[in-house]
């Protein structure tokens, strides 16, 4: 699939600043510094698109994109930036600030079609086994993709894999997904078509 243009539509603060389109939206969250960015832009195949910063927690807005494509199946939608949770040097007031507008996102979202909760292949943490838990909760069942399978030795990666599967309750195969490689690139856009067209 080729991303014919990847548009910055704005940063919300607020939900009254979410979109009231028609287009489907696709949103990816996952704990600081698992890799988002480099994930948002490596499936997009734009450099630079979502910002890449070596300090954790930098994504503090709802950040919204316009994708269009080549693919019929997902030929315009919009990509939705959530911030990361679980970055201890980020105030536990301003975390509190975020959690709120992530939620009301979630659940009130009527053009939300899926949601990507990206986990670090090698850390099962709880705030991820939470975050999933929430999704399944409210009726928003995610598609889990393991990031920095790069990272791992081939002969620890399936059980480092299943342990993830297994600490973090999955009922389906998380994806494994590089960002340096492409591993994974296919078989999410895979994933999301499928979620559209439901």
């Amino acid at each position: 699939m080729k991303i014919l243009t990847a548009e910055f539509i704005r940063s919300c603060a607020g939900p009254e600043q979410f979109l009231q389109g028609d287009l489907p939206e696709v949103a990816f969250i996952g704990r600081s510094n698992v890799g988002k960015s480099s994930l948002i832009n490596s499936l997009l195949q734009r450099r630079g698109l979502a910002k890449v910063s070596r300090t954790p927690g930098k994504t503090r807005l709802v950040n919204l994109f316009r994708i269009t494509s080549d693919d019929p199946g997902l030929a315009r939608f919009v990509l939705v930036d959530l911030p990361g949770y679980g970055y201890a040097r980020v105030s536990k007031s301003l975390r509190a600030e975020w959690a709120p507008l992530i939620e009301q996102y979630l659940d009130g979202s009527e053009q939300l079609r899926a949601v990507v909760v990206l986990v670090e292949s090698r850390v099962v943490s709880e705030q991820d086994r939470e975050t999933i838990a929430w999704l399944l909760s409210v009726g928003r069942p995610p598609i889990v993709v393991a990031t920095k399978v790069d990272k791992l030795k081939m002969s620890e990666r399936i059980k480092t894999l299943r342990r993830l599967h297994e600490g973090l309750g999955l009922t389906e195969e998380a994806i494994p997904y590089s960002s340096t490689t492409g591993e994974g690139r296919d078989r999410l856009w895979a994933a999301l078509k499928e979620r559209i067209r439901t």
